[in-house]
Order: structure tokens, then sequence, then C-alpha cells
């Protein structure tokens, strides 16, 4: 019966692990959408984005400048690719402070904007 429990504790635990680094990955995206709808850009990383862009490296700012290069090019014709990324992260660190303990959220920040237009 003790190792039963044992076992149900062990599992309880793995489990409230997992959920917390999911949720701790939930809110990271969160906060980068949020940063990004701040900021004006209409795009939206949804969790296969963001999870292809955290294997391709594990510095958040290469992945924010791997992702401008090869999904948003033409910002970086005007924009230093330096500018943008610092840019972002302190929005998405901003966002992400407010919002630590509460449940994530997911929201497409990008289709806000074409309801804020009446589109």
């Amino acid at each position: 019966m003790a190792e039963a429990a044992d076992f149900k504790g062990n599992f309880m635990g793995h489990c409230d692990s997992i959920e917390n680094e999911t949720g701790g990955v939930e809110l990271e995206r969160n906060a980068y959408n949020a940063a990004f709808y701040e900021l004006g850009f209409r795009w939206h990383w949804d969790s296969a984005t963001y999870d292809e862009l955290a294997r391709r490296s594990a510095d958040e700012a290469d992945r924010i400048r791997h992702y401008l290069s090869a999904q948003q090019p033409h910002l970086l014709k005007a924009y230093d690719a330096e500018f943008l990324v610092e840019l972002i992260r302190q929005k998405q660190v901003q966002h992400r402070s407010r919002n630590v303990g509460m449940q994530p959220r997911n929201f497409d920040w990008s289709q806000a904007i074409s309801g804020e237009l009446g589109a």
C-alpha cells in the first residue's frame, strides 16, 4: 500500500512539474504575442512556431533574429535587427512580469487589430 501511495505522489508531482513547465512556456509565448501586438506587429506565434524556434536555439535573441530574417525580412530593410530584437525582448519581459502567477491565456493578438478596425 505504501508503494502505491509513493507511486501516486511521484506521479502527481511529475504531472505538476509538466503543468508548471507547460504553463511557463505558454506564459512566455503569450508575452511575446502581447509584445508583438503592442508594437503594432501583425504576427502571432502559435505553439508550433514557438516550439520550432525553441528547437533552433536556446538563446531567445537568436530565436527572434531568426524569425525576423525568415518571416519578416522587410522589417530588416528599415530597422536594425538588434534594435528590433531588443525592443521585442523588453516588451516581452514587461508582459511576462505582469502575468507571473496567472493562468496562461491563449489569445491571438494579431486578430485583435482586425477586430478593432472592424475588418
